[in-house]
């Protein structure tokens, strides 16, 4: 792997700011020609280091009132157990994020809902009702001072 230098890293952090600069104000942001920049971009999507573009959604405006993250633990820990368990959050609109993790719970999920009564039917009717599911724990999201996934 080519190794990443002070160049690129200020392409990505002001890319990661703003994914739709043009060209031109991303190159004179980081001291590049239009063309040296516009090389760099690509070379970097080619290698990988810069997997796509998206667009940072406000989940208020789209009725989204309740952020909880959720510590799931199963009671197999098989690869067909994770399997089923990942199949069944990857079909829940309500998932935002899905992690296995280590320690002594299986998987971590970032789940958004338009209020509590919408959480309590995913708690419930989804989660609650996967055979493997051996514990769940809520943590309810109050305020973030901090958030920068893209």
């Amino acid at each position: 792997m080519t190794e990443i230098d002070d160049i690129d890293r200020r392409i990505l952090r002001e890319l990661s700011a703003d994914g739709r600069k043009t060209n031109a104000d991303l190159a004179k942001g980081v001291g590049l020609s239009a063309s040296a920049c516009l090389r760099r971009v690509q070379e970097l999507e080619r290698r990988g280091v810069i997997s796509g573009y998206r667009a940072v959604l406000n989940p208020a405006a789209l009725g989204v009132g309740f952020i909880a993250y959720v510590a799931v633990g199963l009671s197999e820990h098989t690869k067909a157990a994770q399997d089923e368990f990942e199949r069944a959050m990857a079909g829940a609109a309500e998932v935002r994020e899905c992690h296995n993790v280590t320690g002594s719970i299986e998987y971590i999920l970032r789940v958004e809902a338009r209020d509590l009564a919408a959480y309590k039917h995913f708690h419930t009717e989804i989660l609650g009702r996967l055979p493997k599911v051996r514990s769940i724990s809520s943590y309810i999201v109050m305020e973030s001072s901090k958030d920068e996934r893209g």
